[in-house]
């Protein structure tokens, strides 16, 4: 006997598998969408002329990109997920770079000092406690004005705008109606000259927290139970249910996450404009909903190339065509649809 034995012989195909997924789900993805990110990078250089001026410019508009993405990935959730129309969603924003103001101006000590680590420590507990508070304040949100709505698109917007200008009022209460100043720690302002490039410290920031955001938003849908839950819920609701899980309160969850993004997100707005106003939730709404138009309703993944996007697209015609910049994000979403109707990465059917 040779001592053959079959497990020897399916050991190698079974060890070949993973490699052969991996392989197989690289073929799977739509690579068009991720290019065109670099194409619109490339394709004002020769307009721009200095290679160091673009760099700057397009730092600069990846790291807007990377602020909008945070605020709309809350509203992908929630409209993706739950389809929930949510046009209230800027009042979490709002309330997130107030709530910024007030914890930030207690840390005077920390957000003047020219040492980094000091500056984190102010601004990481003013993220912290804005997501808190705008989770919180969605909670109450969902129950009071957005539950008793569900399935019904039309009363979904009319009342979420109406709750988002009673929100406004209430901030205009606590914090008073003017402009209140947001800025940044000491050791956050100014930029890195990379060879003849400009590149802000805080852009550099922001990219980071939004890359973060992404990887944690991609990992909990795909890698952890309460993903596969809230997406089984969404296809099968019933079946979900019929095993024992309360999907009404996974959906909870996710709405509350949503506007804990959008505080987060309210928080990187105001140190990127160094103010804030009760209204700059709903200033900015119009840059969010073309992001979610564009990425495809309730995709994570198009709400960051659409973010992408539109960053680089207002940051290169505001410096090519003034004129021009402030159309050139709802021109870019036109083509965007002539080219793919449902967006670059359509997952729901609305």
């Amino acid at each position: 006997m040779s001592g053959y034995k079959p497990n020897q012989a399916i050991a190698p195909a079974n060890k070949a598998q993973p490699a052969i997924k991996k392989e197989a789900m690289a073929r799977d993805i739509d690579w068009l969408p991720i290019a065109l990110v670099p194409a619109l990078m490339l394709a004002p250089l020769p307009f721009i002329g200095s290679a160091s001026t673009w760099a700057t410019l397009t730092v600069a508009g990846l790291a807007m990109g990377m602020i909008v993405f945070i605020i709309a990935s809350g509203l992908t959730l929630v409209f993706g997920l739950m389809d929930v129309l949510n046009f209230g969603h800027g009042v979490f924003i709002a309330l997130g770079a107030f709530v910024a103001t007030s914890v930030l101006g207690a840390m005077g000590d920390y957000t003047q000092s020219a040492e980094l680590w000091r500056n984190l420590l102010a601004v990481l507990p003013a993220m912290v406690v804005a997501m808190l508070v705008a989770g919180a304040v969605g909670l109450a949100f969902e129950r009071c004005i957005v539950r008793p709505v569900y399935g019904q698109h039309l009363k979904q917007i009319l009342i979420t705008m109406g709750g988002m200008i009673i929100g406004e009022e209430l901030i205009k209460v606590i914090w008073g109606p003017q402009q209140i100043p947001l800025p940044l720690p000491e050791a956050m302002k100014g930029a890195w000259i990379v060879g003849d490039a400009a590149v802000e410290k805080y852009r550099v920031l922001a990219v980071c927290v939004g890359l973060g955001v992404f990887a944690l938003l991609a990992w909990t849908l795909s890698r952890t139970k309460v993903g596969l839950l809230i997406r089984a819920g969404v296809q099968d609701r019933e079946m979900v249910e019929s095993l024992g899980y309360r999907v009404r309160r996974l959906f909870v969850g996710v709405f509350v996450a949503g506007s804990a993004l959008a505080g987060l997100g309210g928080v990187m707005w105001g140190l990127y404009q160094q103010n804030v106003v009760p209204q700059m939730g709903a200033q900015v709404n119009v840059l969010i909903f073309i992001v979610i138009i564009i990425g495809g309703l309730g995709s994570t993944g198009g709400a960051l190339i659409g973010a992408l996007l539109v960053g680089l697209m207002a940051n290169y015609t505001g410096f090519l065509v003034p004129k021009v910049a402030l159309f050139s994000n709802i021109a870019l979403m036109v083509a965007v649809l002539l080219w793919r109707p449902q967006g670059v990465y359509p997952v729901a059917n609305r």
